[in-house]
């Protein structure tokens, strides 16, 4: 990474789906890694099932949490549709990790509207890398599904340089001790993914 570079990622979902969870899992592994880290979250109607964001920026120097349009290095999507909402933040040469997990809107659920059909068709028409991953039955190979957003982490640490010792160290200061061997499962299972 050049002295000056700054890495954006959003991850992005719904409430319950472990998103700051996740966020301040990666903080906390670009923390020991060295990197200057910021971030942001909003998560208003969380609780009820409305959308969660979360900005993480990294690199030797960073000034502010938030990224501005159209420079997102990388999106990790927890929730399919939620993609197509912050197509706006990518840069042209973003990576996507999207789960295959649709969560219904209300609008969905009570008719109004249609869930949008072929969102990885359409997503890889524009973006070099988009990487489609079933997280929750990853997290139910590692024992639970409630592990989805460790199987993404896992994913994503492919895209960053940063040793899987480190991610280890975090999972392991991040979870009590009975869920840490079923965290650091569901890390390398993303991982392989």
């Amino acid at each position: 990474m050049k002295e000056t570079e700054v890495k954006s990622i959003l991850l992005a979902g719904v409430g319950g789906q472990g998103i700051l969870r996740a966020s301040d899992i990666m903080c906390m592994a670009m923390m020991e890694a060295g990197f200057d880290v910021k971030k942001s979250e909003v998560h208003g109607m969380a609780q009820r099932g409305g959308c969660v964001t979360s900005h993480v920026r990294y690199g030797k120097k960073v000034y502010s949490p938030l990224a501005k349009s159209e420079s997102i290095d990388i999106l990790i999507a927890f929730e399919k549709m939620e993609t197509l909402r912050y197509l706006n933040y990518l840069s042209k040469d973003a990576s996507l990790i999207v789960n295959s997990e649709k969560i219904y809107p209300p609008a969905v659920n009570m008719g109004d509207s249609p869930y949008p059909k072929d969102i990885i068709k359409y997503l890889r028409k524009r973006y070099k890398s988009v990487k489609e991953i079933d997280a929750a039955e990853l997290a139910q190979k590692a024992g639970s599904i409630k592990a989805a957003n460790v199987v993404l982490l896992g994913t994503v640490s492919n895209l960053m340089a940063i040793n899987s010792s480190i991610w280890e160290n975090v999972i392991k200061k991040s979870f009590p001790e009975k869920l840490i061997n079923l965290n650091l499962a569901a890390f390398q299972i993303g991982v392989n993914a």
